[in-house]
């Protein structure tokens, strides 16, 4: 520190009032003396809600422009919840189809998906595959990002739509092939 600011800050020190006791490390805490009074506990909750109402909403989502990490790590958890969901209800349905009289069994799906038109095998097909390929690949994604590469601002951008990419033809060709 020069010569000057040392006087400077030393001068400062000297002239703050209440600075005659020792202040650890050469700082000072400021004080500040309000002026407060007493009121009732409703009168303060009818002020705090009127504090409230005043508060602007938080602008997390008017502000910023939507990315591709958004939606892509957004639509990753829907898409394993959605997932996780349809198996444990489809578990839970297969193991109480004996008890309820549904018929639940290999033959039975695959005659029913099979007097589908086509378009319905194709749609239900997609709906099934898109999610499934999307979190899959999105994981891969997320593994290597665990390995600690890939986090620049472009890569970031470029393997999002990758992975969009990817999703989409292979669950278009899983969906029109297999």
């Amino acid at each position: 520190m020069s010569a000057p600011r040392v006087l400077n800050l030393t001068l400062r020190r000297a002239a703050t009032p209440g600075l005659t006791r020792f202040t650890p490390a050469g700082r000072s805490v400021q004080q500040r003396f309000a002026a407060t009074e007493h009121i009732s506990a409703s009168d303060a909750s009818s002020i705090l809600v009127k504090q409230r109402l005043a508060r602007p909403v938080s602008p997390h989502l008017s502000i910023y422009r939507p990315q591709i990490t958004w939606y892509a790590s957004g639509f990753n958890r829907l898409a394993g919840i959605a997932m996780s969901g349809t198996m444990y209800i489809f578990g839970i349905a297969y193991l109480a189809a004996p008890a309820l009289g549904w018929h639940l069994e290999t033959p039975s799906l695959v005659a029913a998906f099979g007097a589908l038109p086509l378009v319905a095998k194709v749609a239900a097909k997609m709906t099934i595959a898109f999610p499934f390929f999307f979190h899959s690949f999105n994981g891969v994604r997320h593994l290597v990002w665990d390995v600690g590469m890939g986090f620049a601002n472009k890569t970031v951008m470029r393997t999002g739509w990758t992975v969009v990419g990817l999703s989409v033809l292979g669950s278009l060709y899983f969906s029109v092939f297999v």
